[in-house]
């Protein structure tokens, strides 16, 4: 696989955390690759270190050991500042109560990140993504007048709206019915299908006919679902 194009790259990865009782490993030297077109799925259960797998591929939180690189760069011999930019030019977060800011609009909750990259063309995105998620009746509402599917909707336009090459998602159909939440993997799926990658933990067995790969977690380590 030499010269193999990846976007997210694990080598030898481990997290511990300091507590009252001892050390605790919450990721236990993982070594994993995402690559574009890929949609990857960590499940588990709660307590496995999911969600410390996906911050550390965020660039929020610094592994203990091993390396996590994107499109090749070492993230974390990256200053604070670089990962902030990196993370707003070409990442894309998708979280399961969604973070919407409650005093914006649809419109203007898909636009918050447009600052952070200065976006020329910021309000067209934004318009063609509300067009695409079919929010155009919502686009003036703010997230307390939205249904559950529509704000997850809405939470994954924000998303998308700098282009990202990496889609980060934590639980993103765990409040979904399943109407909605096959939607919602059909929009995955898509992005995925035209060349972006994505990291999607979630306890949620609903994901597994979207996966290109499905793994498992426990105790801090990988293994093929």
């Amino acid at each position: 696989m030499n010269g193999e194009q990846t976007m997210l790259t694990f080598s030898g990865v481990t997290k511990q955390f300091i507590g009252p009782g001892g050390d605790v490993c919450a990721v236990n030297d993982i070594s994993l690759t995402v690559r574009p077109g890929e949609l990857v799925t960590v499940q588990g259960p709660s307590g496995s270190g999911k969600t410390t797998l996906l911050l550390m591929a965020g660039g929020l939180l610094t592994p203990s050991k091993g390396t996590v690189a994107f499109d090749k760069q070492d993230l974390y011999g990256m200053s604070a500042n670089q990962r902030t930019d990196l993370r707003a030019r070409r990442m894309g977060f998708v979280f399961q109560q969604f973070h919407l800011i409650p005093y914006l609009t649809v419109r203007g909750n898909i636009l918050s990140p447009a600052g952070a990259c200065r976006r020329p063309d910021a309000r067209s995105r934004a318009q063609e993504l509300i067009e695409h998620f079919k929010l155009e009746h919502r686009a003036k509402h703010v997230p307390s007048q939205l249904s559950t599917g529509e704000r997850q909707r809405t939470a994954l336009a924000r998303a998308l709206l700098n282009r990202p090459a990496v889609i980060l998602a934590d639980e993103p159909t765990g409040n979904l019915d399943r109407e909605n939440a096959e939607i919602v993997l059909n929009y995955l799926n898509e992005f995925a299908a035209n060349g972006g990658a994505i990291l999607l933990v979630t306890h949620d067995v609903r994901v597994e006919s979207f996966a290109s790969r499905m793994l498992h977690m426990d105790e801090g380590r990988i293994s093929k679902a």
